[in-house]
């Protein structure tokens, strides 16, 4: 539904056609990362696997909307936002006559957890997503992806990207009666011999760093602003976002609320796949 002007992104849980409760998209509202991203309220409502959505909202430019949703979790529709892009196509996006805020970087923030990093740095001029991942599986191998985020950049290079696992992981999920809903019609499979058991395999080439991109879109989503800033992360996930986006917000020398435009303007996009880092892994 459409939300007046800093009404943000919203979640209304409903029940029998009424809502019950009220849980805004912000890191605040977080209560796990297992898997994906799981927000809540302190009543016991929660709402899992957000992020694919959030990154089709703030990736389109939605600063503001109500989402009402009467189940448990998000549709996982095919394992990407490309269906949520879709339906905000058909709805169509409102200009509001209020400026927008922005949360600008002001100094670096970085978070390390052994191999892994996660850092903020300024960039005044938009919002940069700078992603690396390394896996041992030769399907996979290290993948970088760089960024300045736009709704077309996220459109065309992020959006259609899917979740992806691997079929010895997902097993142990079922026997646990957890993910029932994963197939190969909404995750792209990796099998025991790392080879990529989708019919038609990938949708890009590096499939699986623009998901890890499209699933820190969504993320910091939950800044509650749009981010003027670049975030760049190593070997990291949900958990990882999260704790460098709460490192921010802590450090309130770090950031601060800008003021823009109504129309979000920012330089031509470019996107590009670098090269693997190490000699031998597959891009």
């Amino acid at each position: 539904h459409p939300a007046e002007a800093d009404g943000w992104l919203r979640f209304l849980v409903s029940k029998r056609g009424r809502v019950v409760a009220e849980i805004p998209a912000t890191v605040h509202s977080v209560k796990n990362l297992t898997l994906c991203t799981v927000i809540g309220d302190d009543e016991g409502h929660t709402i899992s696997t957000v992020e694919h959505l959030l990154a089709a909202l703030r990736g389109m430019g939605v600063d503001n909307c109500y989402i009402e949703i009467d189940s448990k979790e998000v549709p996982i529709m095919d394992g990407s936002s490309a269906e949520f892009v879709d339906a905000i196509d058909v709805a169509g996006l409102m200009e509001l006559s209020e400026s927008r805020n922005y949360l600008k970087v002001l100094k670096p923030i970085c978070v390390q957890d052994g191999d892994c990093l996660g850092e903020f740095s300024p960039n005044a001029s938009g919002f940069s997503l700078d992603i690396e991942i390394d896996f041992e599986c030769q399907a996979i191998g290290r993948q970088r992806y760089v960024c300045d985020l736009s709704p077309r950049v996220f459109r065309t290079e992020l959006s259609r990207a899917r979740t992806f696992g691997f079929m010895r992981d997902v097993e142990k999920l079922w026997q646990a009666r957890l993910a029932l809903g994963a197939n190969l019609n909404n995750t792209v499979a990796i099998g025991d011999d790392d080879r990529v058991l989708n019919e038609g395999g990938l949708r890009y080439e590096d499939e699986f760093v623009r998901h890890k991109m499209l699933d820190a879109g969504g993320d910091l989503a939950l800044a509650g602003l749009p981010i003027l800033g670049t975030y760049r992360s190593v070997r990291g996930g949900h958990r990882l976002n999260a704790t460098v986006l709460k490192a921010l917000l802590a450090d309130e020398s770090a950031w601060e609320i800008a003021h823009g435009p109504r129309v979000h303007t920012v330089p031509a996009a470019t996107s590009r796949s670098l090269a693997p880092v190490s000699a031998g892994s597959r891009p």
